[in-house]
């Protein structure tokens, strides 16, 4: 897919309530489920013990932390859209995240980035964007998050 090239600020502030794109497809992968336990120290069955997940889970397999899901946004925003002129952008928080399907692991994941909210700030704005994770050959979504940052000009 093609990145979407966002004009400077100027255009920025037309989009408010469009939404902006749609990223690849990624593979969740049990490796990228294990790495991100590592890295965050959460271990538990459901998510990197693939044989009693089989067992014992209702899904019938590991799946991936919410959280890894939901930290997939910044490497899958770049593939929806870049803003032109931008010198840094900050994370700046989190509205609302919800996980209404869990993501089993070997499944396809994609995002949707909407703006909802753009508001000037001393030296930036702070823009809020709707991101939709989706699980391929699922209806519901499996993470809903309004993530909000700062971008400086």
């Amino acid at each position: 897919m093609a990145v979407r090239v966002i004009h400077g600020i100027e255009e920025l502030r037309t989009l408010v309530g469009e939404k902006l794109g749609i990223s690849d497809w990624i593979e969740v992968t049990q490796e990228r489920v294990q790495a991100f336990a590592d890295g965050t120290d959460d271990h538990q069955w459901i998510h990197c013990d693939p044989q009693r997940a089989q067992r014992e889970s209702p899904y019938g397999t590991t799946v991936a932390h919410g959280f890894l899901t939901l930290s997939l946004c910044n490497s899958l925003v770049r593939q929806i859209f870049r803003i032109e002129g931008v010198k840094m952008v900050l994370n700046y928080g989190l509205n609302r995240v919800r996980f209404p399907t869990a993501v089993k692991v070997g499944s396809r994941v994609r995002m949707s980035s909407e703006l909802i909210d753009l508001k000037e700030t001393r030296g930036s704005v702070q823009a809020t964007f709707k991101q939709t994770f989706m699980v391929e050959g699922e209806a519901r979504p499996a993470c809903v998050a309004e993530t909000v940052v700062r971008i400086f000009f």
